[in-house]
């Protein structure tokens, strides 16, 4: 796998290769991986460390697909100064989502001068397309998903004509696809999730099947990074259900293998920046579940260590870009717990000191996608907490003047790529 590095200013970017053959760039030009994949492999090409000089982020595009006879040549690595970035978190307790300026070069939230907009009762979780363009917010009590376009240049959010459109019973979940053409709704009050075709004006429409059943009380949905999987936690069936997703079409369709058991009460799952595995947070006993993901079925397995201890009520696993690091909102806790991820194995090993402290309840948490910050609201205190990530060890340490006021009972938590 061999592409090109242009706008590269100091010394400091590393590459990988699904998570491992790591690659020093020392300047723009050309570049090639060592180790080579066989057809039918999949490769996702990440980038494990920025430029030292904090004024550059390098971006991948082209970096992920599967092996074919062809050589892969074309993976473009771009660096230059970072774009304006926003945060979007959804309040539970005042009907609102609040909207954050991200600093791109030290990670700090800033609100906007007009700080929320309106959304539904109860908005429960929040997405953002990969373009950047719109944004979608889960009303858990009106049972309706809000749909925004967002000012690229301000972070703004504006309704859509169309500013609601109706999902299943108690939507707690919501996850936009990699081409930003399909968005897919977990409805835990009833047991399905919605499934909506996305247009070039960001509005949604039912798909022809409009619904797919789950297991009880489904309260997370998420995609893998190349689309062609989604996984859905079955909170109260102690399950995870596995779908194949029509490349044309966006449509769900259940695998052959049945759902796998996990923990108790799983809320939260997500999948590994290499597609590779799969973990899963248990929230009434206090672990996370790891899985092998088959890289043609997208079937789960249990890995050889299948679950690792979290803090007290553990309410979203999320994995950093690069994929070495996972981190978990310990709700109970009041903390997030830290792991280092094998890269052969996916196996999480807790970090030392394993847990940071936040500002209050942390029931969801998000990794910015150049994999050095991290965001943890706080639903009891209506605060968001700030972290920078080490770039070396994965740890997390607070940054100046977190947490930042949100709004009522912040829950969920979207950032803009």
């Amino acid at each position: 796998m061999s592409g090109n590095v242009t706008g590269l200013l100091g010394t400091g970017l590393v590459l990988q290769a699904n998570a491992a053959d790591d690659l020093v760039v020392a300047a723009d030009g050309s570049f090639s991986f060592a180790t080579p994949l066989a057809d039918g492999a999949s490769y996702s090409i990440t980038v494990k460390s920025q430029p030292k000089i904090l004024t550059k982020v390098c971006t991948v595009t082209n970096g992920s697909g599967t092996i074919s006879t062809a050589a892969v040549t074309n993976v473009e690595v771009t660096c230059a100064a970072p774009p304006a970035r926003f945060a979007y978190v959804a309040n539970s307790g005042d009907n609102t989502v609040s909207v954050f300026t991200l600093d791109p070069t030290l990670g700090a939230l800033s609100p906007l001068a007009v700080p929320t907009i309106a959304a539904g009762l109860f908005p429960s979780a929040v997405a953002v397309d990969p373009g950047g363009r719109f944004a979608y917010v889960a009303n858990r009590d009106a049972n309706t998903l809000s749909a925004y376009t967002i000012n690229i240049a301000t972070g703004a959010l504006g309704p859509m004509a169309v500013p609601a459109v109706a999902t299943g019973g108690a939507p707690y979940a919501i996850v936009v696809d990699p081409t930003g053409r399909f968005a897919y709704v977990a409805n835990a009050g009833s047991n399905n999730v919605s499934a909506f075709n996305i247009d070039a004006s960001g509005a949604l429409s039912p798909m022809a099947v409009a619904t797919v059943a789950t297991g009880i009380s489904p309260q997370a949905i998420t995609v893998d990074p190349l689309g062609r999987f989604a996984y859905v936690a079955n909170y109260m069936s102690s399950t995870v259900s596995v779908y194949a997703i029509d490349a044309n079409t966006g449509a769900l369709s259940p695998i052959a293998t049945p759902p796998v058991a996990t923990g108790v009460n799983p809320i939260h799952v997500a999948v590994h920046p290499s597609g590779r595995f799969a973990y899963v947070a248990n929230s009434s006993d206090n672990t996370v579940s790891a899985y092998v993901i088959d890289a043609t079925t997208g079937a789960l397995t249990p890995m050889a260590v299948p679950t690792v201890p979290t803090g007290d009520r553990p309410y979203t696993v999320a994995v950093e870009s690069t994929g070495r690091f996972a981190y978990v909102a310990d709700a109970n806790g009041g903390v997030v717990s830290a792991y280092t991820i094998d890269a052969s194995s996916g196996a999480l090993s807790p970090m030392t000191p394993p847990t940071v402290p936040t500002g209050g309840s942390p029931y969801s948490l998000a990794v910015d996608p150049t994999g050095r910050f991290a965001y943890a609201p706080n639903i009891d205190a209506g605060t968001v907490s700030a972290f920078t990530i080490d770039p070396a060890s994965g740890a997390l340490t607070p940054m100046a003047g977190s947490p930042v006021t949100a709004g009522g009972n912040p829950l969920g938590i979207a950032l803009s790529r």
